[in-house]
């Protein structure tokens, strides 16, 4: 797709496959509203639509996406701007999800920013880099851990690192942490291997992400 025209025909070409009489799947969809399972917080990148990689159909998914997959904990409604903590909120205790996925990926471009130093723009900081500052604590950690590492290897890390904060910082929201203590939620974490065409599962059990 180069340009609005092309996505036109598109949504054309989407509307005769879903919208003929014989396809029930949006008039069941608009009759009873949408009941998915399953709330993915996924990156705005464009090579990284969860509805495509994971292969699902409309309906399937919950999806918050943001830049580089980030949930920011629990803090003061009163101020600020919180889309992704309302649209949890709104996934979480009107639509009653099961599972919460946080993917990330690699060659995330926020993650190399802030392994860079370069979030901020011209010196001055800019939206990208006051919403980096969520993961400043994957990154100091993977520095730590990592000191002899190549770059391509700390941004690997971090990538993976941040998600793991994520799922603490879900944590952090009581009408998640009830739900996930006991049993009607649960929580996982995602990482899609851009490079090897691998989705990798974190598991807690040996802390490492896997390939699934």
């Amino acid at each position: 797709m180069t340009n609005p025209t092309e996505l036109i025909k598109g949504f054309h070409r989407f509307r005769e496959r879903h919208f003929t009489d014989d396809d029930a799947l949006y008039r069941q969809l608009v009759e009873e509203g949408q009941t998915p399972r399953i709330l993915v917080v996924a990156c705005c990148d464009s090579r990284v639509d969860p509805a495509l990689v994971l292969d699902c159909a409309p309906g399937d998914l919950f999806v918050i996406r943001n830049v580089a997959n980030l949930v920011p904990p629990d803090e003061n409604r009163i101020g600020g701007r919180h889309g992704t903590s309302a649209a949890l909120e709104y996934g979480v205790k009107t639509l009653c999800v099961e599972h919460v996925v946080v993917l990330g990926h690699a060659q995330c471009g926020g993650i190399q920013a802030l392994m860079n130093g370069s979030a901020a723009i011209d010196g001055q900081e800019s939206f990208i880099s006051s919403w980096m500052r969520l993961a400043e604590q994957a990154r100091t950690k993977v520095l730590q851990e990592m000191p002899d590492a190549s770059k391509h290897e700390l941004e690997r890390a971090c990538e993976q690192q941040a998600i793991l904060s994520s799922l603490d910082n879900l944590m952090s929201f009581d009408w998640i942490r009830e739900r996930v203590e006991d049993g009607r939620l649960k929580l996982h974490g995602w990482y899609f291997d851009i490079e090897h065409g691998q989705l990798l599962q974190y598991e807690a059990d040996n802390c490492r992400f896997n390939a699934m």
